[in-house]
């Protein structure tokens, strides 16, 4: 949508800010009528300043821009969720970050796509009730690459199109999807994939939500699906992205704390 008023009001989702100057800062947006943009929000960071708390990384606010000379400006903000709950522990924490990193990584600025910001705030609204976080980020991952025109092909092989049986198959980031084990054996950086990892992406791809969100894998599905995901997600990029291995950090201390202490002798 291009910009040809001096000002405008959108929602807009924020995925991180840097400082600038004595009390100015750059933040980067998502928002619902511009898509991604860099816009300024002057003085936010004196101590008076009633914008500073409505502009924290994912929050999900209401905001009028105003178009300054080189950087949209922000006169007014307002929160419409701050998605407390996430900010409770550093599982959240990590999680939102998630999402954010992939909208900041695979977007260009200036390029509207609506369901993109209404898919991230979804996503969020759901993390902070979620039994299952994993499932939620799964869901969100195929989702988003549906949106971006990159969705993988998981029913047919990427090379002989043969129908996938339920056995076993490859994956491979560059073709696109899963292989057949002919094919796979034989494509170099094809990675095996079980029919239960296979299985669940096929249901979550093609379900909406609530559909999606009543399957249960295993723990060791749900690890082998988040490491295949972020392979192609990895692929497509060009490079890695920052915050799964943050989340893994806190999973792994969240395991030790559970660990109950060693029984001393007497």
């Amino acid at each position: 949508m291009p910009l040809r008023e001096r000002t405008i009001r959108t929602p807009a989702l924020v995925l991180r800010h840097r400082e600038i100057g004595e009390a100015d800062r750059l933040l980067v947006l998502y928002t619902e009528q511009l898509g991604k943009i860099h816009a300024i929000a002057k003085g936010v960071r004196k101590l008076k300043s009633r914008k500073a708390g409505h502009l924290e990384p994912f929050t999900h606010s209401t905001l009028q821009l105003a178009k300054g000379r080189d950087l949209m400006i922000i006169t007014q903000a307002e929160t419409l969720n701050a998605f407390l709950p996430l900010r409770e522990n550093l599982a959240g924490v990590g999680h939102a970050s998630y999402v954010i990193e992939l909208i900041d990584r695979f977007t260009y600025e200036n390029e509207e796509n609506p369901r993109i910001f209404h898919l991230a705030i979804r996503t969020l609204e759901r993390l902070q009730r979620a039994k299952d976080p994993l499932l939620v980020l799964r869901f969100y991952e195929l989702r988003l690459l549906d949106l971006l025109g990159f969705r993988p092909e998981l029913q047919q092989c990427g090379l002989c199109q043969a129908e996938i049986k339920a056995q076993d198959q490859y994956f491979s980031a560059e073709r696109g999807g899963v292989l057949c084990p002919n094919c796979g054996r034989s494509t170099p950086g094809a990675r095996p994939i079980s029919m239960e990892a296979l299985r669940y992406l096929r249901h979550l791809q093609r379900s909406n939500f609530q559909q999606a969100s009543v399957a249960r894998p295993r723990p060791e599905i749900h690890t082998e699906m988040e490491i295949l995901m972020q392979h192609y997600l990895t692929y497509l990029l060009e490079r890695n992205l920052n915050t799964p291995s943050f989340i893994r950090k806190i999973r792994h201390l969240d395991t030790t704390d559970h660990v109950p202490p060693a029984i001393e002798n007497d």
